[in-house]
């Protein structure tokens, strides 16, 4: 037997070893959340600088996912999925020892640079190892259950070990986790890189576009103190933009660049991608301000509100399951555009929220809807999003995706983070305040995800094609699965 047969044989346990690894990466964007009153309160940290605690980790992991993906096919997938690992793991450790915002903060940035290499390195693995068609969607459906009930099993686990052990083991407990994969992925993951001969890495494009996206999101944040028309917000966002079109310039004369912009002429690719970016920027501030109105308006303990988002996760996994079943039956393009409907409808109820709601009617059946609309756009976005590339670089789509989805979240966050506090900062000045006013804030900011979702809506039923959709069902269980379209081609 051949060492690749081997590894062949072991795919599947290889799959669940990646899919750990991404769940992780997943969950620690949202484990922090039920923690973050008492970090809060710890670290003397402001309620409106709270969300740093969340964009550090997911401005660093968004900026620098397109640079781990091309390292990870230059210089082999398996290689900086263990090191990206290790940086995790390390940089986790230092956060729970952290005693001051800034160090906490640091870390976490940190976090997210590790999660960068490993991601599109674990998503980049499990593509080249499953053969496009109904195998490939079998485990892209398991890694879309695993990785898209990360963020509700994050807020469960955050709000169990900041009860009873301290908000320190939020952080903590991705130690063990990350090195022992690491220990294991030798045995069970094939080495594989892309045959490009220009083995040169855009750092340059990597920094600017990270340090645009961290400039912007300070700029949404800030705004509500410094005020929307002010010099400062001005400023900051003319700086941001500054760096985003130097990133396009770098990216225009590079020999060989971050993004390739050849790879857009894939129309399916692109559309899953700003839908990825919707779907994040609708559904990741929902764990932040669910969590901040189960505590700071319904008085949950951290424990309670963590035990609430049991049944979110759950659903997350039977929803993205049935997903994968669905696609290979009736192709990705629908299941994508429903998934956002739920989404939307489920952020359109959660906008109904009162200051004496009830976990019933104000908690549990929105977030159901939600948690189906996540399992339901999760799975299919990322087959559309991988569909048509060609194995040399599935490194830098896979980075695409996962980029798309977390700077989607952070912008998505600052931009609701902003309409929130500016509406309880406007009540505040009425005579209006207390859980009340913060009910106010956080409804406004639910019925803007809720726009933002349907606007996922639009994009699902426009910008992807109906003939790759329908590539991948399958009409009888004997049919050949298509063969990918090499990503340098027109469509």
């Amino acid at each position: 037997m051949t060492d690749e047969q081997e590894y062949r044989d072991k795919r599947w346990i290889a799959l669940a070893l990646l899919c750990m690894a991404q769940f992780v990466v997943v969950l620690d964007a949202s484990i922090v959340n039920v923690a973050l009153p008492t970090i809060g309160a710890d670290l003397r940290v402001d309620q409106d600088n709270l969300s740093w605690v969340i964009n550090a980790y997911v401005l660093t992991f968004g900026g620098f996912l397109l640079l781990g993906g091309r390292l990870a096919d230059l210089l082999g997938r398996r290689r900086i999925f263990i090191a990206g690992l290790l940086l995790f793991a390390l940089a986790s450790l230092a956060g729970g020892f952290a005693e001051s915002e800034s160090v906490l903060v640091a870390a976490r940035a940190v976090q997210g640079l590790g999660g960068a290499l490993l991601s599109p390195a674990a998503l980049s693995i499990v593509t080249t190892t499953f053969k496009d068609g109904s195998e490939r969607n079998k485990a892209l459906g398991v890694w879309g259950a695993v990785a898209g009930s990360g963020g509700a099993a994050g807020v469960l686990l955050g709000g169990v070990l900041t009860e009873y052990v301290g908000w320190e083991w939020v952080l903590w407990v991705n130690v063990p986790i990350g090195i022992i994969a690491a220990l294991l992925a030798p045995r069970l993951l094939l080495e594989s890189r892309s045959d490009d001969a220009n083995r040169t890495f855009d750092v340059p494009g990597a920094i600017t576009v990270t340090a645009g996206l961290a400039l912007l999101v300070y700029a949404l944040v800030e705004a509500p103190d410094a005020g929307w028309g002010s010099a400062q917000t001005l400023g900051l966002v003319g700086g941001a933009l500054a760096l985003l079109a130097a990133f396009v310039a770098i990216e225009l004369r590079s020999a060989a660049p971050l993004v390739p912009f050849r790879i857009f002429r894939l129309r399916t690719l692109t559309g899953a991608n700003i839908v990825g970016l919707l779907t994040g920027a609708s559904l990741f501030s929902m764990f932040f301000f669910i969590s901040l109105y189960m505590q700071n308006v319904l008085g949950y303990s951290a424990i309670k509100a963590g035990l609430s988002y049991l049944p979110l996760a759950v659903s997350i996994i039977l929803a993205a399951g049935l997903a994968s079943f669905l696609v290979t039956k009736v192709g990705f393009k629908p299941v994508m555009a429903a998934g956002m409907a739920f989404v939307a409808a489920g952020l359109a109820w959660f906008s109904q929220i009162s200051v004496d709601g009830s976990y019933l009617g104000d908690v549990l059946f929105p977030s159901l809807l939600a948690a189906i609309g996540l399992g339901f756009s999760f799975v299919p976005v990322t087959i559309a999003a991988m569909s048509g590339v060609a194995d040399r670089e599935a490194g830098l789509a896979s980075g695409l995706i996962n980029t798309s989805q977390q700077v989607g979240g952070a912008l998505g966050l600052a931009i609701l983070s902003s309409i929130a506090f500016s509406r309880i900062g406007d009540l505040a000045e009425q005579g209006e305040v207390g859980p009340a006013a913060l009910t106010e804030g956080y409804a406004d900011a639910f019925m803007v995800g809720a726009g933002i979702a349907l606007l996922g809506v639009i994009a699902s039923l426009t910008l992807i094609r109906n003939r790759d959709s329908k590539a991948h069902t399958e009409i009888g269980a004997g049919e050949t699965a298509p063969v990918a379209v090499p990503a340098t081609e027109s469509v």
